[in-house]
C-alpha cells in the first residue's frame, strides 16, 4: 500500500507528505528500527520498532517517544520505500 503520512514525528527519516510504501512482513523477522504500520491501543502509527519481548512489539516515534505496545498480529506492515527509493532498517548493519 501507499500512502502520504502527515505530521513530524518521524524526521528526518519520513517527513510529512512524503510518499510511502508499506509491504507485507514476516512477522518473525521484525526487527528494533524497522519503520512499520501497526495498531497500538487503537490507534494505527506508521512507526518504528523500538523494542521487541516475545510476541510483543514497543512501538515509538523518531523523537524518542513511546507510543505503547502491540502484539506481532497489529502489525500490518514495513516500510520498503519513501518516495518511490528503497528503504530500509536504519539500524541495520
Amino acid at each position: 500500500m501507499r500512502f502520504r503520512p502527515t505530521g513530524n514525528s518521524m524526521v528526518p527519516l519520513i517527513r510529512s507528505r512524503q510518499l510511502v510504501t508499506v509491504a507485507p512482513v514476516d512477522k518473525a523477522t521484525l526487527a528494533v528500527g524497522d519503520v512499520v504500520l501497526a495498531r497500538v491501543a487503537g490507534t494505527v502509527y506508521l512507526h518504528k520498532v523500538t523494542a521487541i519481548a516475545g510476541e510483543r512489539v514497543q512501538i515509538g516515534n523518531n523523537r524518542g517517544r513511546i507510543n505503547g505496545w502491540t502484539s506481532r498480529d497489529r502489525i500490518f506492515g514495513r516500510c520498503v520505500e519513501v518516495d518511490e527509493a528503497p528503504f530500509t532498517n536504519p539500524g541495520a548493519r
